[in-house]
């Protein structure tokens, strides 16, 4: 164990103050304070959500800089006790261990800057050619998601769920309720594929199944999106679903078209219409944000995210059973070789990978070929 007095100045602890501007927050947190005591703010939601959000935010930000103040005290004062010669290693080892886990997490708070990061996150899940197998991996990368979000401690509320002919989903969408969803889930958009022994093939032989995911941030009234009435066309539906008191007996359901962009959104969760209308309606906006943003990336590089085909060639991530079993991340290069735990919503590598390479200019957007000796 070193004697040093401080910490080694090569380490991410020795510069954490440098994460937050103290200061500076303080400073903000006390202007949103001001504005929030203005009667006339909680009149308007539209006003007064975004900044109470922000406040939040902010707060949580103030008590991470003092508890990193809190936990560096603790480590020298350990130091101290060392070079009085007190047997403290076990203890440094597992404060500094301790800080650099919490370190690692305030950094990837840190690359979570984006407009939209901050928001909540609707998913949804589509099957690729292959029938029965892809639909089985459509649900199954579902489960996946709902699994990290309940780990995250987030809310999940499912819009629109498509059961499969005979197994898994022809299509699933979902909201995740959570500080900075979007931001976490937003490197999921792309093709994933499974490679695995088939469940369904009574020769046991190997199949390879793709699956798309879409991820969108629940854009709210803060952000203007002009949706003029005559660029939409709205149909109802009896909803459908497994039996029992899933089914309803009205059209409740709805789907949109808007009409220019031919972005198609639908809802069926509520028995109310319009409960249903509403949620589509708000579906619909996140959309036609994201619709937005694809446009302005392809003026640049000339290619729209995620929007190639759900076969080989355009996946991001592979997750493979067999005949070795590995999830991997054609992008960023993360691996992880327990891929059940993945499967069973364990996403934090790939999501810090995603993070790191957006941050330092890697296109994050882009679906890219891979190849490998899988047939």
């Amino acid at each position: 164990m070193s004697n040093s007095p401080t910490l080694p100045s090569g380490t991410k602890s020795a510069t954490c103050g440098s994460i937050f501007d103290s200061a500076r927050l303080h400073k903000q947190l006390a202007e949103i304070e001001s504005k929030l005591s203005d009667p006339g703010v909680w009149a308007n939601a539209a006003v007064s959500q975004p900044l109470m959000r922000d406040r939040k935010r902010m707060e949580e930000q103030v008590a991470s800089d003092d508890e990193l103040v809190r936990r560096t005290g603790d480590i020298e004062a350990y130091f101290d006790l060392a070079r009085e010669g007190e047997p403290v290693e076990a203890d440094l080892e597992r404060e500094v261990q301790s800080l650099s886990e919490y370190v690692d997490k305030l950094e990837e708070r840190t690359m979570l800057s984006g407009e939209t990061d901050a928001l909540n996150a609707i998913v949804t899940v589509h099957p690729g050619a292959g029938g029965t197998e892809s639909q089985d991996w459509a649900e199954m990368l579902m489960r996946m998601y709902l699994r990290w979000a309940e780990q995250q401690g987030f809310k999940t509320e499912m819009n629109d769920y498509q059961d499969g002919e005979e197994a898994g989903i022809k299509s699933a969408t979902f909201t995740v309720s959570g500080e900075y969803a979007f931001g976490m889930l937003s490197g999921e958009t792309g093709v994933h594929r499974l490679v695995r022994i088939s469940p369904f093939d009574s020769a046991k032989r190997r199949h390879t199944s793709f699956a798309s995911v879409f991820v969108s941030p629940e854009i709210d009234d803060s952000i203007e999106i002009e949706i003029r009435p005559e660029d939409i066309r709205t149909d109802t539906y009896r909803s459908g679903g497994k039996g029992g008191q899933h089914v309803n007996t009205t059209d409740s359901a709805v789907r949109i078209t808007h009409i220019p962009t031919n972005i198609v959104v639908q809802c069926q969760n509520e028995r109310s219409q319009h409960k249903n209308r509403e949620k589509a309606m708000k579906m619909l906006r996140s959309r036609l944000y994201e619709f937005e943003l694809d446009k302005k990336k392809a003026e640049s590089k000339k290619l729209e995210d995620s929007k190639l085909d759900i076969n080989f060639g355009s996946q991001i991530r592979s997750y493979v059973l067999q005949p070795y079993r590995i999830a991997k991340d054609h992008r960023t290069k993360v691996e992880v070789g327990d891929v059940d735990r993945v499967l069973d919503g364990y996403l934090e590598p790939f999501i810090r990978g995603y993070l790191i390479m957006r941050r330092s200019g890697g296109d994050g957007g882009v679906l890219v070929g891979v190849e490998d000796d899988l047939d």
